[in-house]
């Protein structure tokens, strides 16, 4: 009876890795959708610098405010309120570094620095982090691969490796501030630490092959001052606390808030694809298959899924279109091409039915 049970995993092991291969490999670039999409968003790719400045501004003194709320009151139902609200506030003006990644910079004069004044460097995240990252994961030929910095076949793995890979990102805010008040100020001693650190500790990716190379010219300059920045506040976070000027309840909250941010950022990447690629080089239609879109009529990711987020795919699609365009971009769209096109298979009803879909996936023993 094992042993028929075995066969019987086995083959449907191999059912579902040929599905696979057919979903991911066997895709050809449908051509009506993507010339559809690019005629009809032309005149949406410039970015509006009133919102992002308003935008970001908002949520990061939103979230900034209840931070200190929660670590000022009392420990009632207040300050929890107070500590949902900043988690939430600031996953979003953290989301804003995404765009960074896509913007002309001479299109938002300055933003760059405000948004790490305001967001990168308080948060330990600056946007050297995942400039020069990110845009590898939308390389037509890189997406999907081994090459990618953001991509993992999470669907095709154990299941074990799904609970895995969200808690591990409890652990990211301590794991920042070793990078930057530790391994940061005596790489610049140790040559080969140096080397480690700018390889394996310098970019926010999930593929744990991924090596960064170091930056050249412009890009140099940009990741030295955020990088110093970044350092000497963890140092000086850590020595207010070491020496009680921070109480070290409000650092615990404050390491509660910012782990909770990274869960919930964790849990958006789950969702934002199907990962369903082996390793293959994909067709753009196949890329765009592959990613999530969670539209309107759900409420929940305008929360879970801020800044665009919750238009993924159609990102892929169109890299270049800002965030506060995407939902029109997506309306005329879908309102353009008939109910046979692929545009409309990337757009699913919300969280759950996504982290099922690709939980069940992983059941199938490999």
């Amino acid at each position: 009876m094992d042993s028929s049970l075995t066969l019987d995993r086995r083959a449907a092991a191999a059912r579902l890795d040929a599905a696979v291969r057919a979903r991911t490999q066997g895709i050809a670039d449908d051509k009506t959708m993507l010339r559809t999409a690019a005629e009809l968003t032309r005149e949406l790719n410039a970015p509006r610098a009133w919102i992002y400045w308003s935008d970001l501004i908002a949520s990061a003194v939103i979230g900034f405010a209840a931070l200190a709320a929660a670590i000022l009151l009392a420990p009632t139902g207040w300050a929890i309120l107070a500590g949902v609200v900043a988690v939430l506030a600031l996953y979003r003006a953290e989301s804003f570094i995404h765009e960074l990644t896509h913007i002309k910079h001479a299109a938002l004069p300055g933003f760059r620095f405000g948004w790490n004044a305001l967001a990168g460097i308080p948060l330990l995240v600056p946007s050297f982090m995942y400039e020069g990252v990110h845009n590898l994961h939308h390389a037509r030929t890189r997406y999907g691969t081994s090459e990618d910095p953001e991509y993992l076949p999470l669907a095709l793995m154990k299941p074990w490796t799904l609970p895995l890979f969200v808690l591990a990102a409890l652990l990211a805010p301590v794991a920042l501030l070793v990078r930057f008040a530790v391994l940061a100020p005596l790489s610049v001693l140790i040559p080969s630490l140096r080397t480690m650190v700018v390889e394996r500790y310098s970019a926010l990716s999930i593929n744990p092959s991924f090596r960064r190379r170091a930056p050249e010219g412009a890009a140099k300059t940009q990741w030295l001052w955020q990088e110093a920045a970044a350092s000497v506040w963890a140092i000086a976070l850590l020595t207010m606390v070491a020496t009680g000027v921070v109480p070290l309840r409000a650092f615990l909250i404050f390491l509660a808030v910012a782990s909770s941010v990274a869960v919930i950022n964790q849990v958006r990447t789950l969702v934002a694809h199907l990962w369903e690629n082996e390793g293959e080089v994909m067709t753009v239609t196949a890329q765009y298959l592959d990613t999530v879109n969670v539209p309107p009529p759900a409420l929940l990711p305008m929360l879970w899924a801020p800044v665009g987020l919750r238009y993924h795919a159609l990102h892929h699609l169109l890299p270049g279109v800002p965030y506060h365009a995407l939902g029109q971009a997506h309306r005329r769209i879908s309102a353009a091409l008939d109910g046979q096109s692929p545009y409309h298979k990337a757009s699913y009803p919300g969280l759950p039915g996504l982290v099922a879909k690709i939980a069940r996936s992983t059941m199938v023993a490999r």
